[in-house]
């Protein structure tokens, strides 16, 4: 695999891992990748709070199961602007990682082509996170954003929902891989139609066109996406429900 992480910026990296082999592996390939600079290494959550109080850290490759702190209860004591990359044996954890919007999950054993495709993913988020202020334009039929260092085109009939992931938003769409803009969900909702696009749950916005299926208070998408409609937002959207109900 290829790096095509677009940064000049170097991405500080901490790992924390109690196996030494694995924490050793980590290291390594951080260290073999251009983009990535190794600030620190720890063997357990309490040493990786040390570094994180005394140094800069913009990345967190983190074990889960460790001892006394695991690493999932570690990453949600953390201030969010660290990007997060969980390591783990187990694949049971990987929901649970994305619930604390982990931007990646590597599982053991863990080859550089996997843990490159990660680190790239972290340095897109990177870029974002750290990149000119949000650019966004709209008309009646689609919408202009910054992605990296692209503007994107896309027809609001190509989305299917918008999901809230910290500074950003992720647009997930018909066909397409996601895209990825630096703004709020707020900002966003407020630019796009109203008779077609409709925030159901703090963290989506979705698009009422694209809406098949209801079941149990969520909409769902496809056999893996589900989405709570937030209770604020029931009422609005049941009434479009009634509306276009026969």
């Amino acid at each position: 695999m290829t790096n095509n992480a677009k940064t000049e910026t170097v991405i500080r990296c901490l790992a924390v891992d109690d196996e030494p082999l694995a924490l050793r592996q980590i290291c390594n390939y951080v260290e073999k990748t251009p983009f990535l600079q190794l600030s620190g290494k720890a063997r357990n959550a309490f040493e990786a709070m040390k570094i994180i109080a005394e140094t800069q850290i913009d990345l967190l490759f983190v074990d889960i199961n460790m001892p006394e702190l695991n690493g999932m209860d570690f990453v949600k004591t953390l201030d969010k602007n660290i990007l997060v990359i969980f390591t783990t044996a187990y694949s049971e954890y990987a929901v649970e990682g994305f619930r604390v919007n982990a931007i990646d999950y590597l599982l053991k054993p863990i080859g550089y082509s996997d843990f490159l495709e990660a680190a790239n993913k972290a340095a897109s988020a990177f870029q974002l996170k750290n990149g000119p202020a949000e650019t966004i334009s709209v008309n009646e039929e689609y919408l202009f954003v910054k992605s990296e260092y692209r503007i994107v085109r896309i027809p609001y009939n190509e989305i299917k929902y918008i999901e809230s992931m910290r500074e950003y938003v992720r647009i997930h769409l018909t066909e397409n891989k996601p895209v990825m803009s630096l703004m709020s969900l707020k900002s966003l909702e407020e630019r796009l139609p109203g008779n077609q696009f409709m925030r159901v749950h703090r963290s989506f916005i979705v698009n009422l066109n694209a809406v098949r299926v209801i079941e149990r208070n969520r909409i769902v998408f496809d056999k893996d996406v589900y989405i709570a409609i937030g209770e604020q937002y029931k009422d609005e959207f049941q009434a479009f429900l009634d509306k276009h109900f026969l």
